[in-house]
């Protein structure tokens, strides 16, 4: 019976509260790495299909309690093909916000969002290799501030045509400029084209944890080395 209550509880803060997931990709480096471990609360955007802890078929439209996500919100989400596979991405735009990015760098209904360098770094290049970034401070126009990668100029995504989000939809980006499949990019392309808010799982708030896969291929009596002990229980910013 205690073991019941127990697995009941887990089950219902698992759908109410949050959820752990895992980063896969190189798409928001350098805000997450490859290997971290997320929690994503689940009760700043309210609760909907997409946000239950399985997959159970109920209508895709409308979500309970609730608000709409900030500009700069990192945001675990459905992918719109496959909503079997939850991805991770930034929001920047909002129903009724223009976008547009011009030779890399991203305006807002016309503001642009300032970038301010940071050095240099090394990033997941769109082959899975690593290769020299630049890392920028990139400032919102509503004043939020983030790091992001760029990898060259001229980039085949570095300039788009303007969109304006439809009511219901969000525009994501990855803070890994060059290497992410984001709202850029159609579904049909491998892309996440304009993300439906109801796809919405939860916002990522910490990283609970980080191991380098890369480690996988050396000696098991390596493996504790992988761990990044300084990204366990941070804030995801």
């Amino acid at each position: 019976m205690q073991l019941a209550a127990i697995v009941a509880v887990v089950f219902i803060a698992k759908g109410a509260i949050a959820e752990p997931f895992y980063v896969p990709s190189g798409s928001m480096e350098p805000t997450l790495l490859i290997g971290d471990a997320l929690l994503a609360s689940k009760y700043p955007y309210g609760y909907g299909a997409a946000s239950l802890p399985i997959q159970i078929t109920l209508p895709e439209t409308g979500r309970l309690f609730g608000e709409t996500p900030k500009r700069g919100d990192v945001v675990v989400f459905r992918w719109p093909g496959d909503r079997s596979q939850a991805w991770v991405k930034r929001v920047v735009g909002l129903p009724g916000d223009r976008i547009q990015l011009r030779q890399g760098q991203l305006f807002i209904n016309d503001h642009a969002a300032t970038l301010k360098p940071d050095g240099v770094d090394q990033a997941e290049d769109d082959r899975g290799n690593t290769e020299r970034a630049y890392r920028f401070v990139e400032t919102l126009p509503n004043g939020v501030s983030h790091a992001i990668f760029k990898m060259r100029d001229n980039g085949r995504l570095d300039n788009t045509p303007e969109v304006t989000v439809p009511p219901g939809k969000l525009f994501v980006l990855g803070d890994n400029r060059d290497n992410s499949a984001d709202s850029r990019v159609l579904v049909r392309d491998g892309g996440v084209g304009l993300l439906p808010i109801d796809n919405l799982i939860g916002r990522a708030d910490a990283v609970v944890g980080s191991w380098d896969l890369g480690m996988r291929s050396q000696p098991v009596w390596t493996w504790l080395s992988g761990f990044r002990l300084a990204r366990f229980f941070t804030s995801v910013r």
